[in-house]
């Protein structure tokens, strides 16, 4: 496995899907006997972004060839004929590329504001097509001037690796007045370090797009083992992460890092070429409610905010971490003044017992709990916020001497609740995050990988006033797959085979969304929606 070797959706969402899909399934007689020099081309069966009706305008943010370290260097310009407030904006992401290549990250930043994080897919021979969509309405005040853009998708191109990956961004807008629960008055970044936030800030959260990449253990990290276990993967502490954010040198919030798998991951590119896993194209940030600092953070001074992973060996690097800083503002108050009023964190409980034999065994459990409260005192009054996050981790890792089998079953959860108390009844949002992992890679004596495959993607939602329950969503994005090919062998001899399936439901006080896809040898043979 060391490879490097709550949301709405509209109505017309099931037939943007399958415009966005382009041709349906094949029937079974179409399908070859293993893979060939070509395949479906990427298609995840999450939702298209709902948009509104009505006029829209696009601006082209970033076009470029990316072949090597070398990042693409632009300016934004904000659209004309669409005003200065917007109901929704939606980043969309045209992606080709043919040939051999690797698996990429990329990230793309408008005046200095991350605001898209993803992978790229590996190729086929003949080539193949992608897009991403992503709601990034969040970022409007970034996009209200114009700015420098950067994007990179760190890549090689020599006479093994041939792809050059091929990428157009585009941002559509569409006037209107914007949610303002959902869409900040301020997106501001660190500088050295430090945040300055406006001194009549009322609500603040910070976003972290915390990626383990770079090709090393760390993009592995679910499969690490303490220093005394055989395993070509160590860290001393094991393969519990965290992701911490502290606000002058006091931690502020506690996270589960979601176990992206890339597109080559598990030593098996034959699971990935149609169907990825779940968020490695859209990146999801992690969020932390800063709001009970609030009142330390509103004093015109800057403030050092940290994040940083637990359980990654010091010195080690193989992280990611960028942060940015939703801002709402009170714009009745010239200042907004408030106090820290509670900090509790539990002890983080983290052991990894190895157990040596034929099959060696590594057991791990780790959690950690934190709950902060704080009040702003506002033009509408005292209010208070309370936020409290329990983790949990537990994990069984199996192999052989060798590797040549290799498995890990781990589930994360990670439970958050906020609660807003001010006038009228005090809001509550909870929310329970379960991601996992259950799978096995056998190298047998012919040289024949086979990777089983069940990554889980999971979480509910419910906002209550009071004692009545206002919204509620429940997520099940679950992904499967069964590939084996010959090792050390070209291409063309691989003798490749594999079935992959992805199904995504997504249920609420919105609605309905259920999509299910199916490929057999890199062509999609299922494509079914209902609800």
């Amino acid at each position: 496995m060391k490879r490097r070797i709550i949301m709405s959706m509209l109505a017309g969402a099931a037939l943007l899907a399958s415009t966005l899909l382009g041709a349906g399934p094949a029937r079974s007689a179409d399908v070859p006997a293993e893979f060939g020099t070509d395949w479906h081309d990427p298609v995840t069966a999450a939702p298209p972004v709902p948009k509104p009706s009505g006029p829209s305008c696009r601006v082209t943010v970033a076009e470029a060839q990316f072949r090597d370290f070398t990042p693409y260097k632009g300016t934004y310009t904000p659209p004309e004929g669409c005003g200065d407030r917007w109901s929704k904006v939606v980043l969309r992401l045209d992606g080709k590329v043919k040939g051999r290549q690797f698996d990429r990250l990329g990230s793309l930043h408008v005046g200095g504001v991350e605001i898209f994080r993803t992978s790229t897919p590996e190729p086929s021979p003949d080539g193949i097509a992608w897009s991403v969509e992503k709601d990034v309405t969040r970022y409007s005040d970034t996009f209200h001037r114009g700015q420098d853009v950067e994007m990179l998708i760190g890549n090689v191109v020599d006479d093994t690796y041939t792809g050059v990956i091929d990428v157009k961004v585009t941002l559509t807008f569409y006037p209107g007045t914007p949610p303002r629960a959902h869409t900040p008055d301020r997106v501001r970044t660190l500088q050295d370090g430090t945040l300055t936030t406006p001194r009549n800030s009322e609500r603040i959260v910070a976003e972290v797009y915390a990626t383990g990449s770079g090709g090393g253990c760390e993009e592995y990290w679910y499969l690490t083992v303490p220093d005394s276990a055989p395993y070509s993967c160590k860290a001393g502490n094991g393969p519990y992460r965290e992701v911490q954010i502290k606000v002058d040198g006091r931690l502020a919030g506690i996270a589960t890092p979601f176990p992206h798998v890339w597109t080559g991951g598990w030593s098996n590119p034959f699971l990935w070429y149609v169907v990825p896993g779940p968020r490695a194209f859209d990146i999801k940030p992690i969020e932390y409610d800063l709001t009970p600092f609030a009142g330390i953070l509103n004093d015109g001074r800057p403030h050092r905010v940290e994040v940083s992973v637990a359980g990654v060996p010091e010195g080690q690097s193989g992280w990611s971490a960028p942060v940015n800083v939703l801002v709402w503002q009170d714009a009745r108050a010239a200042q907004v003044t408030g106090e820290l009023t509670a900090h509790r964190e539990g002890a983080l409980a983290n052991s990894s017992t190895y157990t040596p034999g034929s099959e060696h065994r590594l057991d791990t459990r780790g959690s950690h709990r934190l709950t902060v409260a704080g009040y702003v005192d506002t033009s509408h009054g005292r209010v208070t916020t309370t936020v409290s996050r329990s983790l949990a981790n537990t994990s069984v890792h199996r192999w052989t001497d060798g590797e040549t089998v290799d498995g890990l079953d781990a589930t994360w959860t990670d439970d958050e609740s906020v609660t807003v108390d001010g006038r009228g009844p005090a809001r509550t949002t909870r929310t329970h995050r379960t991601y996992t992992m259950d799978g096995t890679t056998t190298t047998g004596a012919d040289d024949r990988l086979r990777t089983v495959l069940t990554l889980g993607d999971r979480a509910t939602a419910v906002e209550s006033r009071g004692r009545g329950r206002t919204v509620w969503s429940r997520l099940d994005d679950t992904y499967t797959g069964d590939a084996t090919f010959t090792l050390n062998v070209p291409r063309d001899q691989r003798h490749a085979v594999g079935t992959t399936s992805e199904r995504y439901r997504l249920t609420g006080s919105s609605g309905c969304y259920d999509r299910s896809l199916t490929t057999v040898q890199g062509v999609l043979t299922e494509d079914r929606r209902g609800c």
